[in-house]
């Protein structure tokens, strides 16, 4: 039944400070073969989320430089409807709509064509993270979602999955389950006000539902992590350090390794584009290293 043999793992963008997706600056190719000269020495497999320019160069600089890396790769898809429950945006003319479904489609092109192209590299892809759930301010239906991973499925000769919350799974994405060749869920126990301690128990738990719901898929977790520093929000400040990532990743890396199933940990590096402008934002301090790609102590605790 197993799709993806088990390896370590880890969710990759390499996006420095001053380089953003937003604003169409992207890493360098020398930027991007510091990276993958990184994560080589500890990690099996990276995840990446779109099919777009730095996704392509990473999967060509593996390819020149024999970096022993293979990669998840995935579409990163627009909202093709209004979301009123979204308080950051999610609102949109018929116009924007419609331009987003053309994105939509020209990422499924790319997809299949990296897959494709790189097929010895890649080791899956994604039809879409995190769209379906009614906080996203880029909106798409399970219905949009059943038809990518189709289509996925139909001209490449990879295999395909789509990435989401535990929640999703058990109801919005039945149907979706039946078609994608693994199920890919997430698991945040600190998103959902979690202390440490508790957390591994929880995180279990969360698998072990979906295990149980799909006996038939392997399931992986695609995306699973600890911030080292927060802003206070959702995320507590005690919560989010250095200290808390090291236990929770090592405890949980450990159970994934005993149990033969890949984990993806995010992130691979701190990323200062994310969020908001506030410089403690959690969504800029996932990394495993630094933004000047020097190691936390979750990085020191495994080697």
């Amino acid at each position: 039944m197993n799709t993806i043999k088990y390896g370590k793992s880890i969710c990759y963008s390499g996006y420095r400070k001053g380089q953003s997706p937003v604003h169409n600056v992207y890493p360098e190719y020398t930027h991007i073969l510091e990276d993958l000269k990184i994560l080589e020495k500890d990690f099996d497999y990276i995840r990446m989320y779109d099919s777009g320019q730095h996704t392509k160069m990473t999967l060509e600089t593996i390819r020149k430089e024999s970096i022993n890396l293979k990669v998840l790769v995935g579409m990163d898809l627009l909202g093709e409807a209004n979301n009123p429950n979204c308080s950051w945006g999610g609102n949109y003319t018929v116009e924007e709509i419609a331009k987003n479904i053309k994105y939509n489609q020209q990422q499924l092109h790319q997809a299949i064509n990296l897959s494709n192209e790189f097929k010895d590299i890649i080791i899956g892809v994604s039809a879409g993270n995190e769209s379906v759930p009614e906080w996203n301010e880029n909106l798409v239906s399970s219905g949009r979602v059943l038809y990518f991973v189709k289509e996925l499925k139909k001209y490449t000769d990879v295999p395909v999955t789509y990435c989401d919350n535990n929640y999703y799974w058990r109801e919005q994405l039945k149907e979706v389950a039946k078609e994608v060749d693994f199920i890919s869920i997430h698991i945040y126990p600190v998103w959902l006000g979690s202390k440490v301690e508790e957390a591994i128990t929880t995180s279990i738990r969360e698998y072990n539902e979906i295990n149980a719901l799909y006996p038939e898929k392997q399931v992986l977790i695609t995306e699973t992590g600890w911030p080292t520093r927060s802003n206070g929000g959702q995320i507590p400040r005690e919560n989010a350090n250095e200290l808390n990532q090291m236990f929770f990743n090592t405890e949980i890396d450990r159970w994934a390794a005993k149990n033969n199933i890949p984990c993806f940990f995010f992130e691979a590096f701190d990323e200062f584009w994310k969020g908001s402008d506030n410089l403690d934002e959690p969504e800029k301090h996932w990394g495993y290293y630094y933004d000047d790609r020097s190691p936390k102590p979750v990085v020191l605790k495994q080697k």
